[in-house]
């Protein structure tokens, strides 16, 4: 059974295989998540979609006290290598066998970069597949033909992770025609709520979502689904 608990914004932790995957890590400065202590998470592995601060801003301190290998694109992978943390580079169209699973970075449309004004690479997102299930983490992105490559390319997908806040992403609406694009009938929202520019309306995207057939999970923070 692969779990999935919701840390705030674009932050979750998923464990499965009998490891610890921490994405996108951006909770201690997170008012809404004030309840999680990064000091207690227990992480393997922190993938990494693009080099806002709004995605990394605890990647550091969890990696220097866990040993967490971190796993981004090739640039963010060497900017914290600098720093004297483990990494495993990827790009585009690039797959990868862990110990978790196979993992694949998928494009995404968006920008990047690290908070000291570093260049971040390209943005991208993630297709993470095991003998437990297959999901999807989109990261930041627009709505984008390249979504229907998904389908073509990777295992049936149990879940897709996708940014409907708007504004910064693509929106309620967009990330519906995603979620047709990628197949997937269980969406996980994220990246919503967090600043008021991406504030939406919850009971609205869901009838949206159920109106095309499909289920969209808005877990309170802390909250962990399994699939």
């Amino acid at each position: 059974m692969m779990n999935i608990t919701f840390l705030g914004h674009a932050s979750l932790l998923i464990e499965t295989q009998g490891k610890s995957l921490l994405v996108d890590p951006f909770i201690s400065a997170n008012e809404k998540a004030s309840h999680i202590n990064i000091d207690e998470l227990k992480v393997d592995y922190i993938l990494i979609t693009h080099g806002h601060q709004d995605h990394v801003l605890d990647v550091e301190a969890i990696a220097e006290r866990t040993k967490a290998q971190i796993i981004s694109n090739f640039e963010i992978v060497s900017y914290y290598g600098e720093k004297g943390l483990n990494g495993h580079p990827m790009n585009h169209g690039g797959e990868f066998s862990f110990d978790f699973g196979q993992l694949k970075y998928v494009n995404a449309i968006h920008s990047s970069v690290l908070p000291d004004g570093t260049y971040g690479g390209n943005p991208g997102g993630f297709i993470l597949s095991n003998a437990e299930a297959c999901i999807y983490i989109a990261g930041d992105t627009a709505l984008t033909m390249d979504m229907k490559l998904i389908p073509m390319t990777s295992p049936k997908l149990d879940l897709a992770i996708l940014p409907i806040g708007d504004n910064f992403t693509m929106g309620v609406n967009d990330a519906v025609i995603a979620s047709e694009f990628v197949e997937c009938d269980k969406v996980l929202g994220y990246h919503y709520d967090t600043f008021p520019p991406i504030v939406i309306d919850q009971a609205d995207a869901k009838e949206k979502f159920k109106a095309k057939g499909k289920e969209l999970l808005l877990p309170s923070i802390g909250e962990k689904i399994s699939l």
